[in-house]
């Protein structure tokens, strides 16, 4: 797969390295010189330009990345790229990366943006779900909303316990992605109990996100 990075700073060369480390392409861009540090991450291409011109990016070849990422620490820069990424490239898939929670709402399909990252809303929902049992977090948007990555620690007083995954009666457009438990991490099958303090992972619509809490633990709302 090919991934060009815009924003070569600390958070995009770290994203390069993991990408690479998995056997991927990687073409990292930033129109600062001191961000050009090849040494770094020397197995990527790097590319010394403005990613918000179009000259630029077709340098880059944008056209033959799978993937885009926006990781400049500017949401506007973020924004701009995002949005020639998707309409004047057909990039597939573009990630942005969200500086500031209050632009949250700009990052959207409408922009070109498929995914977007919001460190300061990560960094809260991982404080959440370290802390709170029986309550949903939000861990991920997909699409702006459309569809969240979820979790939900199973509370001890969950009616759901000892019943198996293929019997719940799950809201609609919502999916079981996995089960933490103790430590392991278990790919849910229909005849799988849960069990008390089960870490459930869901992708789900927003609007089901209050009937999937009232299902597993409706003690605690």
């Amino acid at each position: 797969m090919r991934v060009a990075i815009a924003g070569a700073g600390a958070v995009g060369r770290s994203i390069a390295r993991e990408l690479l480390g998995n056997g991927h392409q990687v073409l990292l861009m930033d129109k600062d010189p001191r961000a050009i540090k090849v040494e770094r991450v020397p197995d990527a291409e790097w590319l010394l330009a403005d990613a918000c011109e179009m000259s630029s990016l077709q340098e880059a070849e944008l056209q033959r990345c799978d993937v885009v990422i926006c990781a400049s620490g500017d949401d506007k820069v973020n924004l701009v790229v995002s949005l020639l990424a998707k309409t004047e490239f057909a990039v597939p898939r573009v990630v942005a990366r969200v500086n500031h929670p209050g632009n949250e709402s700009l990052f959207t399909e409408s922009w070109g943006v498929d995914v977007a990252v919001s460190t300061p809303r990560l960094l809260s929902a991982l404080v959440e779900e370290a802390v709170t049992v029986g309550d949903l977090v939000r861990l991920f948007s997909f699409r702006h909303g459309e569809a969240n990555l979820v979790e939900l620690t199973l509370p001890e007083d969950s009616p759901q316990i000892g019943n198996r995954v293929g019997d719940v009666p799950w809201p609609p457009d919502t999916a079981l992605v996995a089960i933490i438990r103790q430590s392991r991490v278990l790919v849910p099958t229909r005849d799988d109990p849960l069990e008390a303090l089960d870490e459930l992972l869901f992708v789900a619509s927003a609007e089901q996100e209050t009937r999937l809490e009232d299902l597993l633990s409706p003690h605690h709302h």
